[in-house]
């Protein structure tokens, strides 16, 4: 008999895995580039160029979408386009899906890349792309997953291997998250305001900036994980049934922990302590993942030292078991008073990035790019070297950040016998972790380096050898008899799509416990009748202060500690952010919170403090804003936006939209005059200045009054 004649050929599109390889490499350079360049303009403010377009806070959110959604992004599509194709024994469903999600993905990030520093932003962490950017991101995704579920109907391996799992769960769940947080009305081409306000835009926001993380930078880099290790070390992952664990438990409790973002704040104590529980269970599954991987490696660790793959590989790893001891333990409420709103949580975040992410895509690509082009590594000693100084930049800019946040956290908090704040003026614990901040300058850059290495590296590879995709595989077409003895999660295995449904239920469990309330917030949220729209001008002035990335320096949600009280004033409510579209709590403090700031200091002082911060705060690291003095107001637009925000629930009357832009000019006029004695005449009332001026004075003081009554 002939066997042969049951074997079916076919061959594999590697070109599509060489593309994303590319755009991998590109788009991690500008990242970690960008990234160098805002740690520097937080050790030298001068860095800031004193220009529109490359402010910190312009800057900050296109490094995170550079580094989250350009980088591992391309890294992620490479590695599951790859490993798919060979985990189902088939080419990829369609070549021409498969051109125009590469295409679709990256111009999308060509168009971040513009559009962010030109600041059209919501100013969600994570979610920042304005409403064109996120309909196209949903459209390239469904092009994704269609390309994805076809390859696997067409499959010839029966049973779909662990890291197809995990490609499925991040494909269902990135959809879900995407979708829900992006809800949003248009104002104009590059404005929206999103549906939710205030507890319930922080929640869904955090739902979603929490899972981003969990699904975008985790799950499918464990797929990645459980392919490429295991055929790196050429024998099969640790423990199948420990795979089976870690996947279900993860994706489970991952979706629950998000609102541990939030503790301390005004988001309503069962969420708090909802997401804190949940995040402190993560640490069993994750630790599985870890053990599973470092484990697979267990007896050969002479092939560890002397393959670059496998040190990053070991790496990786190691970065991940640490992120994920971390995440929990920050988000136990007594850690986290001390280390939200610090740098700690900076140095967390980028021990993720920089060792998990950073370290596994090395790893898959100093694997990857020999064999796609037929040859052997150009210089084994170039990629240690590279492995070694991207170590050491890591070690510096993670343990450097851990000492600036728990210095801050604890400068914060001191108060000495006398009741009062020892450290009153909070510019001082700027100046004492600026050393700090220099030692994360000199890891950046080893980090830099170490990723300008492995380009070269790669490219050298790449130019002595030589591609080939005419080579044709053999497969027999996929066996459909049933397995009667197989066990339950064996036969779940043999069909995709109910797996897909399982994952499916699995993490909208999570969600809709935790977001369905927050959408019905405003029913339970305590009403005060003295927390009014903002005026016409105001909104204006909100949104220059969102267009400006002011949400990456400051807060504004202030939480009930005694040293906040003493520094800031009373604990922020949920009634005060009502009409707050998009939130602005804030997620770290290079700045003091701003949520009293109104009416605390002069008109002038913001003047002068806008223009050149150091008039005012001498040692202040703030970058100048010299636009705001010759850039106007766009008043003909503030109808649209009223009218929009109307019909969100925010409470103008007919006659606030027909006369929003006479409204807006009266209160700057007011403004102006008032600012004579500094030399400023009319001509100043339709410049930006004003309107930012009119929305600071507006913060806190509704509930004033009261306050120090």
């Amino acid at each position: 008999m002939n066997t042969n004649a049951n074997l079916e050929s076919f061959s594999y599109d590697d070109k599509i895995v060489r593309m994303f390889l590319w755009a991998t490499l590109l788009w991690g350079a500008v990242a970690m580039l960008v990234g160098l360049i805002i740690a520097s303009q937080l050790s030298f403010w001068q860095a800031n160029f004193g220009l529109e377009w490359l402010t910190f806070g312009r800057l900050r959110p296109l490094h995170t979408n550079a580094a989250i959604f350009a980088f591992t992004g391309n890294g992620i599509f490479a590695g599951v386009y790859h490993s798919t194709q060979r985990l189902c024994k088939t080419r990829m469903f369609s070549e021409g899906l498969s051109k125009l999600h590469f295409w679709g993905w990256n111009m999308i990030i060509v168009a971040a890349a513009i559009t962010l520093p030109l600041g059209f932003s919501q100013a969600k962490e994570y979610a920042e792309l304005e409403w064109p950017l996120d309909i196209g991101i949903t459209l390239i995704w469904v092009v994704f997953a269609i390309n994805f579920f076809m390859t696997l109907k067409q499959r010839r391996e029966k049973h779909i291997y662990v890291a197809l799992w995990f490609y499925i769960s991040t494909i269902i769940t990135v959809a879900v998250l995407h979708i829900v947080n992006s809800i949003e009305i248009p104002v104009s081409l590059m404005q929206s305001y999103p549906v939710y306000a205030g507890v319930q835009d922080a929640l869904v926001q955090w739902w979603y900036g929490h899972n981003a993380v969990a699904f975008f930078l985790t799950t499918p880099f464990l797929g990645l994980m459980y392919y490429y290790l295991p055929k790196m070390i050429n024998r099969p992952i640790y423990s199948y049934r420990l795979s089976i664990i870690h996947f279900w438990t993860l994706i489970f409790l991952y979706i629950w922990a998000g609102p541990h973002h939030l503790l301390y704040t005004s988001l309503p104590d069962w969420a708090q302590t909802l997401g804190m529980v949940f995040s402190l269970m993560l640490w069993a599954p994750s630790w599985g993942g870890m053990i599973n991987g470092l484990l697979t490696m267990r007896g050969a660790w002479d092939r560890v030292r002397q393959d670059p793959a496998l040190k990053f590989s070991v790496l990786a790893i190691t970065f991940y078991g640490m992120s994920t001891f971390e995440g929990p333990l920050l988000s136990i409420k007594s850690v986290s008073a001390l280390a939200h709103y610090t740098d700690w949580i900076i140095a967390h975040v980028h021990g993720g990035t920089l060792g998990w992410n950073y370290g596994l895509l090395a790893a898959m690509m100093l694997y990857l790019f020999p064999k796609l082009w037929n040859t052997t590594l150009y210089s084994v000693k170039l990629a240690n070297a590279q492995f070694y100084t991207a170590t050491v930049g890591m070690v510096l800019y993670i343990v450097a950040l851990w000492a600036a946040g728990i210095t801050q956290g604890l400068m914060w908090w001191a108060i000495d016998d006398g009741g009062q704040l020892v450290y009153p003026d909070f510019v001082e614990t700027v100046m004492r972790i600026m050393p700090l901040y220099h030692i994360r300058v000199v890891g950046g850059t080893l980090v830099l380096i170490s990723f300008l290495m492995m380009l070269y590296n790669l490219i050298k590879t790449a130019q002595k050898g030589t591609i080939d995709d005419s080579k044709v595989y053999q497969a027999p077409a996929m066996d459909q008899n049933a397995e009667p003895n197989a066990k339950m999660h064996r036969k779940l295995e043999g069909m995709p799509f109910v797996f897909t449904v399982w994952a499916l239920i699995a993490i909208l469990v999570g969600s809709v416990i935790e977001i369905a309330p927050s959408i019905l917030s405003n029913n339970y949220i305590v009403k005060d009748s003295r927390i009014k729209p903002y005026t016409p001008l105001e909104l204006a002035g909100r949104d220059i202060y969102v267009k400006e990335g002011c949400y990456t320096c400051h807060s504004q949600q202030i939480r009930p500690m005694a040293d906040e009280a003493l520094r800031y004033g009373a604990p922020s409510e949920a009634s005060e952010s009502i009409y707050d579209r998009p939130f602005q709590w804030g997620s770290r403090r290079i700045g003091p919170d701003l949520a009293r700031i109104g009416k605390k200091y002069p008109d002038v002082w913001h003047l002068r403090h806008m223009m050149d911060p150091r008039s005012v705060v001498p040692k202040s690291i703030m970058p100048v804003y010299t636009w705001l003095f010759t850039n106007k107001t766009e008043y003909k637009v503030l109808t649209k936006k009223l009218k929009v925000m109307k019909s969100l629930g925010v409470p103008y009357t007919d006659h606030e939209i027909q006369k929003a832009v006479a409204i807006a000019k009266a209160q700057a006029a007011e403004i102006t005059r008032g600012l004579a004695d500094a030399g400023i005449d009319m001509k100043m009332q339709d410049k930006q200045i004003i309107a930012m001026i009119a929305y600071l004075q507006r913060l806190g003081t509704d509930l004033m009054k009261e306050k120090q009554e």
